[in-house]
């Protein structure tokens, strides 16, 4: 059974094909510029990448491209679109609508259209990649994977934010949650490495990468994660600034004389580690620039360290106790640096870092000393798999 992985953006489109006997991926890509100049697919299969400068107007001529990328007797990795046996589609918010992944029929789709408002960036996005199937691929069976779904287990006193009722009563505000498919993924796998029941532990999900979120797992189950109402709430990110005081808002569009749509740019797109580096938005380069005696670069990143390791005690309050602390994404991957500076904050609970055994970079492992109370390790994520395992689970 082979499953196609599909992530849809406003004007990209992210795949991977999944042969779920071995639940190996066989072909990977990434549409860029959909519906611009000069839009072009990456794709790589059996170890080699390809790029093809292909005009791709609208989502439907890309996916129509990937798919005969797919069968391509030079590119591919199908004989014909009769060997995929579904299409997993990740979308971002399904509100409180979707705590499970579901079969995608017009009314899901509809569904997703209403959660629009809470992922503006987002779910339109997904809207057109399922649209584009659904011309090119009529009778193919497709899925939709939530990122928020996950998170429905959190209890109601976590979610609610403390103002008025009637706003979640009419507008439905409150905290969803997100990267969900990561969380549930690295929990999971984690429990397995450990040979443990991933029932039996209390673990922290650390996703750290541009987006960045952290996520309490206990029993199996979230129940409690540091992103909000939309995924520019919690920890900070690349460009994203995380929970404020909200007066921080009002007060600065009152001195600059600002609209709401563009305190919400400032806030998602020249914010968090970029808005106080003043370097870059990629921790690479920060932490280069650190390393050398940058002082905003520094700052960002004990910024964004200490504020991770206090939500990592947040999530401790909420279960009563960490078992494994696990980093995943592409910082918490792939930067030492960073897992170093986190773990620092944490030695007082008795979390014990192993400094030679953290130099890894993007493989599972145990990172922490021998002696330490929390087993701390680096899981490389798979939301695809996630994806594709809850599409073949429906299909």
């Amino acid at each position: 059974m082979k499953i196609l992985v599909l992530n849809s953006g406003s004007s990209s489109l992210k795949y991977q094909v999944i042969d779920m006997e071995n639940e190996q991926t066989i072909a990977k890509g990434y549409f860029e510029r959909i519906g611009q100049p000069n839009s072009f697919l990456s794709h790589k299969v059996n170890g080699m990448k390809h790029k093809f400068e292909r005009e791709a107007k609208d989502h439907e001529e890309a996916i129509s491209f990937v798919l005969d990328r797919l069968t391509n007797d030079h590119y591919g990795v199908i004989k014909d679109l009769s060997e995929l046996s579904g299409i997993g589609h990740r979308i971002v918010h399904g509100g409180e609508k979707f705590a499970d992944s579901v079969l995608i029929t017009d009314e899901v789709i509809e569904e997703i259209r209403k959660c629009s408002d809470l992922a503006p960036l987002h779910n339109p996005a997904a809207i057109l990649g399922i649209e584009a199937c659904k011309k090119v691929v009529p009778n193919m069976k497709m899925v939709a994977v939530f990122d928020t779904a996950f998170h429905q287990t959190i209890p109601k006193s976590r979610y609610i934010y403390p103002i008025p009722y009637k706003y979640y009563e009419n507008y439905s505000v409150r905290k969803y949650g997100f990267h969900g498919t990561s969380h549930q993924y690295v929990a999971n796998r984690v429990a397995e490495m450990l040979g443990k029941d991933v029932k039996d532990l209390k673990i922290v999900s650390c996703h750290l990468g541009q987006g960045a979120s952290i996520c309490a797992v206990q029993n199996g189950k979230s129940v409690e994660t540091s992103m909000g109402l939309t995924p520019l709430g919690g920890i900070p990110m690349g460009t994203r600034s995380g929970d404020l005081d909200p007066s921080v808002l009002t007060y600065v569009m009152k001195k600059e004389n600002l609209s709401a749509d563009e305190m919400e740019e400032i806030l998602n797109k020249k914010s968090g580690v970029y808005g106080v580096s003043r370097v870059s938005m990629d921790f690479r380069d920060i932490e280069f620039e650190a390393l050398v005696g940058g002082t905003h670069a520094k700052l960002s990143l004990d910024i964004f360290c200490y504020l991770i390791a206090g939500y990592i005690m947040k999530c401790a309050v909420a279960m009563g106790g960490i078992d494994v602390l696990t980093f995943t994404a592409g910082v918490g991957e792939k930067s030492p640096y960073c897992r170093e500076h986190i773990c620092k904050n944490l030695e007082f609970m008795g979390a014990k870092l192993d400094l030679t055994k953290n130099e890894v970079k993007g493989e599972e492992a145990i990172i922490s000393k021998d002696n330490s109370s929390i087993q701390i390790c680096v899981v490389p994520t798979n939301e695809e798999l996630m994806i594709a395992r809850e599409t073949m689970k429906l299909i």
